[in-house]
């Protein structure tokens, strides 16, 4: 179980799925043979033949004071997902994160980079039926852009079904706080601005006795993205906007100490960006 220090305060990650395979869903310009080209991404994050390494996973940050997680992966028991094996899980990641240290009832705030499927399934959990709260003596906190513009959407079927039983119930419960974009969370963790691949979506800052890290969210979903900032996802609802933010993310970050901690990142997660020609790459 990977865990990084930054100051006072401990990120862990909690995996929920790793996986090797096609990215073709979600990147489909990431092909083997273009992956083949960027031979840094082995062996970390693509295999030998060219087949790109991904993660779904949950990020619990420890504060001094605070225990909080950012995005909570696809959940169990979770129908009406584009991708047939997301629907129905029966996974261990309570048993994992409570194994880790973290019971759920021990998280006091729970942080959403966006709402899409993968990153809120986890907000709540089947009992007898209903859809209830996992973490239920946290605060959920959602940009209100986001939780506004996926209220209000009719069009994509999933996202409904997502919104309805994964981000509605916490809200109906009364357990929710929505946020702007670059909101404090503690004297260590704030939003920072993203935005491309939703309308509200941001990425998570950690700072803590001059030492700092990011937590990507989906501006990027897989490193080969820093050769190909161009590389725009086919979920992202702004593809020329998620491009500009990775490139002035990456130029920003590029040469400092700034860990990066990529929400799909495989293992080993994290790094540092570098300058690499007109263009970046992950040191890990």
């Amino acid at each position: 179980m990977l865990s990084w220090r930054i100051g006072d305060v401990k990120i862990t990650k909690i995996v929920e799925v790793e996986s090797t395979g096609s990215t073709k869903f979600i990147l489909p310009q990431a092909t083997r043979e273009e992956a083949l080209k960027i031979g840094w991404l082995a062996p970390h994050f693509m295999n030998e033949e060219g087949r790109l390494k991904m993660s779904i996973h949950a990020l619990v940050i420890e504060t001094p004071t605070r225990r909080m997680i950012v995005d909570t992966c696809l959940g169990n028991d979770k129908q009406g997902r584009f991708v047939p094996w997301w629907n129905k899980l029966s996974g261990p990641f309570l048993r994992d994160l409570a194994a880790a240290g973290f019971t759920r009832e021990s998280i006091d705030t729970v942080m959403c980079t966006h709402l899409h499927v993968d990153h809120v399934g986890w907000n709540t959990m089947l009992v007898e039926g209903k859809w209830v709260a996992t973490f239920p003596n946290a605060r959920y906190l959602m940009g209100r852009v986001e939780f506004e513009h996926w209220r209000d959407q009719q069009a994509q079927e999933e996202q409904r079904a997502v919104f309805d039983d994964s981000v509605k119930p916490v809200f109906d419960a009364g357990l929710v706080d929505l946020v702007e974009i670059d909101h404090k969370v503690s004297d260590e963790v704030s939003f920072v601005p993203t935005l491309g691949h939703t309308p509200g979506h941001v990425s998570i800052r950690i700072s803590s006795k001059s030492e700092e890290a990011l937590i990507t969210g989906d501006f990027i979903h897989h490193p080969c993205q820093m050769a190909h900032p161009e590389w725009a996802s086919t979920a992202d609802y702004d593809q020329a906007a998620s491009t500009k933010t990775r490139r002035e993310v990456f130029a920003k970050l590029a040469d400092t100490p700034t860990l990066v901690i990529g929400t799909h990142f495989a293992t080993p997660t994290a790094g540092r960006v570098v300058k690499d020609g007109d263009v970046w790459r992950l040191a890990v």
